[in-house]
């Protein structure tokens, strides 16, 4: 008899939980002393957008040092300065990072009046920082979900150009057939164009209602609609790895923030 796959481990990823609670990356840590820093550095680290976005909101006019418009690219400013954005102050923020369990029936929106319950409920009071979610995850799927005040990693992580990595465990309502699994792995034509697993395998051969499908589409509800195609039915989809990152040992519906080690990991995948 076959053994159990490893298909959900990652041994290039070593987590190191303890202490995370004050594990921020060092270059995001707000000015200190009499130190300066760029104009555009100091827009992202307020939560505003990214880097490269903020250089844009630069050259538009819209930033504003100590009363008065800004618009050379490079500048540097003390932390004395005051900064505007359209005439609303701007502060910087510590960055912060952590993930979520995601449990079923929760939306991941900042907020949704139409919504019974959203993912910003199980993570009230993690933090005094403005955070939101990395992506999105429906309301049935459950699994690992990124929220961060980083604009600059959030887009990178989020934008089509990038892919990341992700892992998910599939249950299908009927076994998997061995030719449909090879049919995915090899790809096939969607509406919205050509798709394929990097990998899908059995997680356990005894077992083949649950697969595990790394992927590295971000289209929307994309594994949900390769089955679809193939005929089959999702009756649970969880993910359990993304950019790098991991779930294991958290809890369904409980949160914690990624190690500096992790953090670094992430911003290098």
């Amino acid at each position: 008899m076959r053994e159990k796959t490893d298909f959900f481990k990652d041994k290039r990823y070593n987590e190191n939980r303890e202490n995370c609670k004050n594990n921020y990356h060092e270059e995001d840590t707000p000015i200190t002393g009499n130190g300066e820093v760029r104009l555009n550095r100091y827009i992202a680290n307020s939560g505003v957008c990214s880097r490269r976005d903020a250089d844009k909101i630069i050259a538009d006019g819209k930033i504003k040092v100590n009363g008065i418009v800004v618009t050379k690219m490079g500048t540097k400013i003390k932390k004395t300065d005051s900064v505007s954005y359209n005439d609303n102050s701007l502060v910087i923020e510590k960055k912060i990072y952590l993930i979520l369990n995601k449990p079923r029936g929760y939306v991941t929106t900042l907020d949704d009046p139409h919504a019974e319950h959203t993912v910003m409920e199980l993570i009230e009071g993690a933090c005094t920082e403005r955070i939101y979610p990395v992506g999105r995850l429906d309301m049935a799927t459950t699994g690992l979900l990124l929220f961060t005040n980083d604009g600059e990693l959030a887009k990178k992580l989020t934008h089509p150009s990038f892919e990341k990595k992700k892992i998910y465990q599939v249950t299908l309502t009927e076994e998997l057939k061995e030719e449909d699994r090879l049919a995915i792995k090899k790809g096939f034509e969607l509406e919205d164009g050509w798709i394929a697993a990097d990998n899908i395998d059995y997680s356990d051969p005894e077992d083949r209602k649950t697969v595990g499908v790394e992927i590295h589409s971000g289209r929307n509800r994309i594994v949900r609609r390769i089955f679809l195609h193939m005929g089959y039915k999702v009756a649970q989809l969880d993910r359990v790895f993304f950019a790098g990152l991991t779930k294991k040992k958290l809890p369904r519906g409980k949160w914690r923030f990624l190690t500096k080690m992790e953090i670094n990991y992430l911003k290098m995948v």
